[in-house]
């Protein structure tokens, strides 16, 4: 049975970063890589609002469960981002509203193209919400690895604490969207077959074509090239397969394997 919105509604929460000591960056900065990688999550983390845009384009607005849900995954999703951005802003980098102007005016007429085609889609489709939920679920389930490969490569005792409040909230968010998903596409064929072509055809991590693709392969390097990152992108890929009819796919193996060739070559 999916999650109920209403547990989601009921612990939706600012993220709390009482108790940390934002200072301890300014006498241990992060490596570069690091905050490149600080950079990218950031990025996606404050362009939530434009992904909520282009699914409310689409009939998952007419679903009152799924509506509650995103309020509050937005909400949650910008305070991410808010303070990925206060720990970038203490490196000297900009923080996440001027970065979010600056990649808004960039995609402008890009942004407006997916929304035409999230639009049209769900006009064309009538399971587009079953693939936007599993599109869902492993967008979340890469971001839980990512963050917790963060964790392990930057070995930052400060940094460590505040990914993992991120990454408790992001668990909910994750259980909404694979509760959602593997519901719809139990009670619909059609569904699990459209939601494998998009996704064998069109997913990317989460962040393509917003960020530069050096920074999406630099990611991919970073986090998930070495031993341990492939064994923790073939773990998302094992628990994203056991959804009805996705059975083997290996989405975010394949993406770390290409990044890692990218950023290599």
């Amino acid at each position: 049975m999916p999650v109920s919105s209403r547990s989601i509604v009921g612990r939706s929460a600012r993220i709390d970063v009482d108790g940390v000591d934002f200072s301890a960056f300014e006498s241990a900065p992060l490596p570069t890589e690091t905050l490149r990688c600080l950079r990218y999550m950031c990025d996606v983390e404050s362009h939530t609002i434009c992904y909520l845009r282009e699914i409310l384009a689409t009939s998952a607005h007419r679903d009152p469960e799924i509506t509650a849900f995103l309020a509050c995954w937005n909400y949650e999703e910008f305070w991410h981002g808010e303070v990925l951005g206060q720990i970038l802003e203490l490196h000297r980098q900009p923080g996440a509203k001027e970065s979010a102007h600056n990649l808004r005016r960039e995609r402008k007429w890009l942004d407006e193209l997916r929304l035409l085609t999230f639009n049209i889609g769900s006009l064309i489709a009538d399971d587009f919400v079953a693939i936007q939920m599993c599109w869902g679920a492993i967008n979340e389930l890469t971001a839980q690895a990512a963050y917790s490969r963060m964790i392990a490569k930057a070995q930052h005792p400060v940094l460590s604490e505040v990914v993992r409040r991120i990454m408790k909230q992001e668990g909910r968010h994750l259980d909404f969207y694979e509760g959602q998903a593997r519901s719809r596409l139990a009670d619909s064929r059609r569904a699990q077959y459209l939601a494998r072509l998009a996704l064998t055809k069109f997913w990317a991590p989460v962040g393509s074509g917003v960020v530069a693709d050096s920074e999406v392969a630099h990611m991919a390097a970073y986090l998930f090239a070495d031993e341990d990152g492939l064994t923790a992108a073939q773990r998302v890929d094992r628990k994203f397969s056991r959804l009805p009819g996705l059975q083997g796919l290996s989405l975010l193996e394949n993406a770390a394997r290409k990044g890692a060739s990218l950023a290599t070559s």
